[in-house]
Formats: structure tokens, sequence, C-alpha cells
């Protein structure tokens, strides 16, 4: 029987890369040592960064938006994939950098911005298409691949009230209206497991993202908008889910996962 390995896969919105590298991204990560991190918000092509982003063990893959300083994902991994692509099919979700996925020999990951509806209607509406369009790729995805998904990133959306500080005061605000609140229900129904709430169904206080603007992370009035997705196959793999609240440099802390391969 072949040795199992444990690995450790992190997750975080950095609010632009650019930001995050000069309050101490590279040597957070290499304290951290994920196998693959995830980011979020990146605001930058990799040729922006390059000479910067000293992280020499892992392979680094982007998908920026064509926007510049806006938006993008990308994943830097010291497991290297058998094939990446970048962003979904439809043009209009393509060109904001939203999107990288990555294959290997046991699972798929796909790393995602997803929109943030509060700027006007226009925007909730185009988060909730993208939502609705995310759930039938990914789903076409689990039967064409076979293979086992693990979705991680911004959600951009608070589920229960458990997820975040002030419930009540929230209900008509994007990120925690009805509407996109039922969305994660109905995703969660397809059988996408929320990793960290199959750990701690009760915990409180546990939040990934604060207002700048109101000091909240100092007294943690926050939300958890950022999750690790897993289909439910590979839950007998999965070892651990946790946030790291402690680790500062963006309006985001880092958040991950451990599985078993």
């Amino acid at each position: 029987m072949p040795n199992k390995k444990e690995l450790k896969i992190i997750s975080w919105n950095v609010n632009g890369i650019r930001a995050a590298l000069r309050k101490g991204f590279v040597d957070k990560i290499l304290k951290i040592n994920p196998d693959i991190i995830c980011i979020q918000e990146t605001k930058a092509n990799p040729d922006q960064v390059d000479k910067d982003l000293r992280l020499h063990e892992y392979s680094t893959y982007w998908h920026s938006a064509k926007r510049k300083g806006y938006s993008g994902v990308a994943v830097f991994t010291k497991v290297k994939p058998n094939k990446i692509v970048r962003g979904m099919p439809e043009e209009r979700f393509f060109d904001e950098g939203r999107m990288i996925e990555l294959h290997y020999n046991e699972f798929i990951i796909l790393n995602i911005y997803f929109p943030n509806g509060k700027r006007d209607d226009t925007r909730l509406q185009y988060k909730m298409d993208y939502y609705k369009a995310h759930l039938k790729y990914v789903e076409s995805l689990r039967k064409t691949t076979n293979k086992k998904i693990i979705i991680n990133g911004d959600y951009n959306t608070a589920h229960k009230e458990i997820d975040l500080a002030r419930p009540k005061g929230n209900e008509k605000i994007s990120g925690f209206l009805p509407e996109e609140r039922n969305w994660v229900d109905k995703y969660i129904e397809h059988n996408y497991v929320d990793t960290f709430r199959h750990f701690y169904p009760n915990k409180k206080d546990e939040y990934s993202w604060w207002s700048m603007r109101t000091r909240a992370r100092d007294r943690n009035v926050g939300w958890r908008i950022d999750y690790f997705f897993i289909t439910s196959e590979l839950l007998p793999q999965l070892k651990q889910a946790f946030i790291m609240q402690e680790v500062e440099g963006s309006d985001h802390c880092p958040h991950g996962i451990i599985i078993e391969i």
C-alpha cells in the first residue's frame, strides 16, 4: 500500500498582492508552509510582482483581470498540476479574472473570487448569474472528470447567522441577502460540504473578513465569507479545517484544510 501524505491547502483574499507583499506576505507563507496556496483579489499581473514574490519552491499560475488593478486569482503550488484551466467559458465571466482551476491526479482545485454585489443591483445580478453559472460548470466538471473537487475562495456571502457578528443589521445588505444565502443552501444540497462547519457546526466568532473602515477586526465584528467546499466523496480524506484569524496583512485572513492523499 503506498504511503499516504497530508496536504495543507491555504486560501487567502490578499486585497492586492502588491500591498500584501509590502506587509510581509512571503514570510507569512513560508511560516505557514502550505503545499498549495490559493489567493484572490490579486489586483496585479504576475510581471508586476515577479521580483518580490520569492516563493522558489512553488510553481505559480495566474488568471488576472483584463482591467488593471482589479480582481484576479493565483495559485502557488509545490505539487505540480497536470492541467490548468483559466476562467469559465462565458466571456462576461472570463474577463474579470475570477477563477483558476488546477487538475491533480486525485482531485481538482477551483480557486474562485466570486463577485461582490454591494455596489448596485446590476452587480448583485452579475453575482447571482455567476453563482448559477459556477454551479452548472462545477456539476459538469464532476460528471465529465469523475474526480473529487475542492472549491475555495471568497464567496462574498455569509451563509448562516452564526457566520457574521451582526446578522440582524445586515439582512438587507448584499452578502447576507436571502437569495444569496439560499444559493449556498442549494450548493450544499448538491453535496458540496462546508469543511469548516463539518468540524465546527456551532462554533461562533469565527470570521474571515472585517471592514477596514471601522476597525472592526479589533472588535472581531466580522463575517465568514471565505470557504473551502469539497465534494462529499472527499470527506473521508478531510483531516482538518481552520481559520487563521491571527494572520494579518489583508482585510481577510487565511483559512485552510488538510487532506490525506
